[in-house]
């Protein structure tokens, strides 16, 4: 009975920081207030998670284990079929952007979204080092996938564009009401399988995007 309360507790604070901390922030969110949503004390925290920093991490990690899981179970299967060919640049898309926009569909995802944009909006070592630890080794496999399909692209060139596939994954996933604001309802962001395709479309073809410095006017300021 007593480790059922031990597991009820723990989950009532990851519920409490997760609304929280998606609503007020991290940096803004006090272990108090925690600790006040959850109906327990400070003890329990340092108890189950050591510190705020440990709090944030499982909070987190609850929610991107599974996802970044299924993302590389799906890249698996790829690779296991293609037999050492390349992929097809939009299976790869399609498996890491989708397990995403699923997890979006329930009340809990739809607050974890919220809460995922604030890991690349609010500054600070610690959150950049979770973000690390968070997605170092899914992005090196998505990448490498990526590389491998297109050859021509240079390391530098591939992580660019990598960087800029994140950013319109990511503000997809997060801040699916805002392309409801801006297009004034004419844009529907749970058209899931709608936005699935355009925003598949739109980033495989920034990535197999041609090089080519001289389509470019001179960079302002130089003499060029």
């Amino acid at each position: 009975m007593e480790r059922q309360e031990l597991h009820l507790t723990k989950d009532r604070l990851l519920d409490a920081a997760e609304e929280l901390f998606s609503d007020r922030g991290i940096d803004a969110t006090s272990l108090r207030a925690v600790t006040s949503a959850a109906g327990a004390n400070l003890a329990s925290v340092n108890y189950h998670f050591e510190s705020k920093d440990g709090l944030v991490r499982s909070v987190f990690l609850r929610r991107l284990e599974p996802l970044n899981n299924e993302r590389l179970e799906l890249l698996d299967a790829l690779e296991v079929a293609a037999a050492g060919s390349p992929i097809e640049l939009e299976a790869i898309l399609d498996a890491w952007v989708m397990p995403a926009l699923r997890m979006g569909q329930s009340p809990e995802g739809k607050r974890f979204k919220r809460l995922l944009g604030r890991i690349y909006s609010e500054p600070g070592d610690s959150l950049q080092t979770l973000l690390r630890e968070l997605f170092g080794e899914i992005l090196q496999r998505f990448s490498a996938a990526i590389g491998r399909t297109l050859p021509e692209l240079s390391s530098e060139e591939l992580m660019w564009r990598v960087h800029f596939m994140l950013g319109a994954m990511i503000h997809t996933v997060a801040d699916q009401p805002s392309i409801r604001a801006l297009s004034g309802g004419l844009c529907d962001p749970s058209d899931i399988e709608g936005v699935r395709r355009r925003l598949i479309d739109f980033v495989s073809a920034g990535l197999r995007s041609p090089m080519g410095r001289e389509k470019l006017g001179p960079n302002p300021g130089t003499s060029e």
